[in-house]
């Protein structure tokens, strides 16, 4: 390097401010050696200039304040305390302590749109329905949209859903269903809508036409148009809309082999405005002495807008009596040392079992233990994540 460069390195100096700090690169080693130093970014401190935070602290409060007058009403108000206080949404829970802890949150958010979508009898219905018990446990009001009216209501009642206390309807077409979701969001009195299911929606054009016809694209369209009106009023509203879904095989040909793609009913809109996706695919089926009982499914977090997704949580069902808590209960239960495990002996409330058997038909036979159990879990699970 020759002095004439060696003059242009020596002087050169890049800065570059941001948020009250600078960056200064520094070249007085060139001129002993030509290779750099590995420390050539020093760190400059820049103090903060008080007045112009002042400045844009009162340009802040003044752009508030001409937005509230503008909109008009308590409810338009903007404030920083409403928007970040917005993303600690209270929760519902699935029924299910893995799958709340799958969600990262402990249950459902409410105020936010859910899509639960898999294969058929694959226990979408059954988790739905878990979702009303918990939801009507803490006092709210739920509906039930059977668009497939496919509802046993035995089944609901063995689960543990207060019935008489559930609205239930049978929407005859897609708008009219819609509709009715808006309405019931706006009212802000509902605490779990449930449509079951999307797949099922029929424009009411298709229901006066004398003949079949495809009406994919119109649904979508419904779909999409629905949706962007129904989220407008879930802005205050603490309402847990719950779609259910099926899924279909849309087949393709790529370089000569044909793939089949994935896809859901009812368009993309869903996927946008849905803050949760749960995809629930079958295991296998739980058997007793030959004799099937149950089944066992994995419910996968496909999208998450409030904590990482694509996590998973196994979970079994019991034929007619939704899902099995005790076994993932005392699962989690001896995980986190709230019940004592030494060997093969398990110890509850001053009791010994030697089987695991024997804990979950305990479990299962004493309800209030498994209650205190799961609110033990509960608050060591989530409250303790919250803080």
């Amino acid at each position: 390097m020759n002095s004439f460069s060696r003059a242009i390195y020596s002087s050169l100096l890049l800065c570059r401010s941001k948020n009250g700090f600078a960056w200064r690169r520094a070249w007085s080693t060139l001129a002993a050696t030509p290779t750099i130093d590995a420390s050539e970014y020093v760190y400059d401190d820049h103090i903060v200039d008080e007045s112009k935070a002042t400045e844009k602290d009162a340009a802040l409060r003044n752009a508030l304040s001409n937005l509230s007058g503008e909109v008009g009403g308590k409810e338009s108000m903007i404030s920083l305390h409403r928007f970040f206080g917005s993303r600690r949404a209270p929760v519902i829970s699935t029924g299910s302590l893995k799958l709340d802890l799958a969600l990262g949150i402990g249950g459902l958010p409410m105020g936010r749109m859910v899509e639960i979508y898999g294969q058929e009898a694959s226990g979408k219905t059954t988790l739905a329905l878990h979702v009303i018990k918990e939801a009507q446990k803490l006092g709210g009001y739920c509906a039930y949209l059977d668009v497939e009216n496919a509802l046993d209501p035995s089944l609901a009642q063995s689960i543990g859903v207060n019935t008489d206390n559930l609205l239930i309807s049978q929407p005859d077409s897609a708008e009219n269903l819609l509709s009715m979701v808006d309405t019931l969001t706006k009212s802000g009195s509902i605490s779990v809508i449930v449509v079951d299911s999307v797949a099922a929606l029929i424009p009411q054009r298709d229901v006066d036409a004398l003949e079949c016809c495809s009406s994919s694209d119109l649904q979508s369209r419904i779909m999409t148009q629905a949706l962007r009106k129904i989220h407008y009023s879930m802005c205050n509203s603490s309402t847990v809309i719950l779609f259910i879904n099926q899924i279909r095989r849309n087949m393709k040909s790529v370089e000569g082999y044909v793939h089949g793609e994935e896809v859901t009913c009812g368009g993309n809109a869903l996927k946008f405005y849905a803050a949760i996706r749960m995809r629930i695919s079958r295991k296998h089926l739980l058997k007793t002495r030959d004799k099937a009982t149950g089944l066992a499914i994995c419910v996968q977090v496909v999208k998450n807008k409030l904590t990482p997704s694509m996590a998973k949580a196994e979970l079994s069902i019991g034929f007619g009596n939704g899902i099995i808590r005790e076994s993932e209960t005392l699962d989690l239960a001896c995980e986190h040392g709230v019940i004592v495990q030494d060997g093969g002996c398990y110890f509850i409330k001053g009791k010994v079992f030697h089987t695991r058997e024997d804990v979950v038909t305990y479990l299962a036979a004493d309800k209030k233990i498994l209650e205190s159990i799961v609110k033990t879990l509960r608050c060591h699970l989530f409250d303790r994540q919250a803080v």
